[in-house]
């Protein structure tokens, strides 16, 4: 009589327990991550489109107010940068009697290095502000600074060696006939009145073009300046702030008037300190959303290509157009959104077509930190 071994079914999942501890782990690490990069890229995004589209939003405000605002203003952002910094590039040393000392860390950067750059920054500032006097709708400014790709391509090719492809020429070329048509557009509509006089609009476009040019000149000296002793971002935009500072002391007497406009435009009364205080309201978001913009611009380069970057920022200065049109109710015709569109689209193209050749004897890159 044959006993027959009983049948027990065994079950393999206490064999495989381990494994599938390690996948929820690994599956609950993977979720952590992922979640940990959305929040990462929430933040980074907010700060780009949130503070810098807030802060060209305070920054129209702040010219409609009062036209005369802008050296002010440009001062005011000089002085809250340098200051915001300096806690970093401040080191204590012990002198005689072991009393720590305040003093300035090294540098990476030669301080001459900066002299120049910081020249060309200043003058460029006060042409920008200057157009504003001169009827040039802030819609007209924004496509200008989109615009800043054609002369960064001009200067590239005659002074750094550059190459460009057939692609990007044709964007370059896309973004210089849109400015040209929004440039003619002349919208009709603005906070400055009296566009009907082209000489005075002409004026301001010529402070534009040489401002767009002094910004075109920094960015090849900067790049220039990040090739020989490394990309210290974060140093250059503290010292180009701060020695910029003093450039602006003849100009003393027009931002204490811009000060005095700004502070009356929203007072009713004389005596009222509250109000006072409000109307510099605009001037303090103003001041922190430029803040969080340059630390969106940096995140955002320091975590994707430069060609991601420029889509996002371009998409970030259409939605500043758009919020200046629908909020401010700026000049806009059909010329003006054909232009704006060929501005926007000959970006993206560019970006997308790819880096400019190196030269042949391209400068070696400093390892940073």
């Amino acid at each position: 009589m044959s006993h027959r071994r009983p049948h027990v079914e065994t079950s393999a999942s206490h064999e495989d327990s381990p494994q599938q501890i390690r996948e929820i782990k690994r599956s609950a690490s993977g979720v952590w991550q992922l979640a940990h990069v959305l929040v990462d890229w929430t933040l980074v995004l907010s700060l780009v489109f949130g503070g810098c589209c807030t802060n060209a939003f305070t920054w129209e405000q702040l010219l409609r107010q009062s036209s005369s605002v802008g050296t002010a203003l440009t001062v005011s952002q000089m002085t809250f940068i340098s200051l915001q910094r300096l806690p970093s590039f401040i080191i204590f040393t012990p002198i005689k009697g072991g009393i720590p000392w305040p003093r300035l860390k090294p540098r990476a950067i030669p301080i001459y290095a900066w002299f120049l750059q910081v020249t060309v920054l200043a003058g460029a500032s006060v042409l920008n502000n200057r157009a504003f006097l001169y009827n040039v709708p802030v819609t007209i400014q924004i496509i200008f600074r989109s615009a800043g790709l054609v002369i960064s391509m001009i200067f590239g090719y005659l002074f750094l060696k550059k190459r460009y492809n057939i692609f990007q020429i044709a964007s370059v070329l896309l973004v210089s006939v849109g400015v040209v048509v929004a440039t003619l557009s002349r919208p009709s509509n603005g906070p400055a009145k009296g566009h009907e006089s082209p000489g005075r609009y002409a004026m301001g476009i010529t402070f534009l073009v040489c401002s767009s040019l002094l910004t075109g000149i920094q960015g090849m000296l900067q790049e220039q300046t990040y090739s020989k002793y490394g990309p210290h971002w974060q140093e250059g935009l503290f010292y180009t702030n701060l020695l910029a500072i003093p450039l602006f002391l003849p100009f003393w007497p027009s931002i204490l008037t811009g000060l005095r406009a700004l502070s009356q435009s929203a007072r009713t009364s004389r005596d009222s300190p509250i109000e006072l205080a409000l109307s510099f309201v605009p001037l303090v978001v103003n001041l922190f959303t430029q803040l969080f913009c340059v630390a969106g611009v940096n995140q955002l380069t320091s975590r994707v290509s430069s060609v991601s970057t420029n889509l996002v920022l371009t998409s970030r200065k259409a939605v500043s157009l758009m919020i200046s049109v629908w909020w401010f109710g700026s000049g806009w015709n059909a010329q003006l959104g054909i232009g704006a569109s060929m501005v926007f689209l000959g970006s993206i193209f560019y970006a997308l077509s790819g880096q400019a050749s190196k030269p042949q004897k391209a400068v070696k890159q400093v390892k940073t930190e």
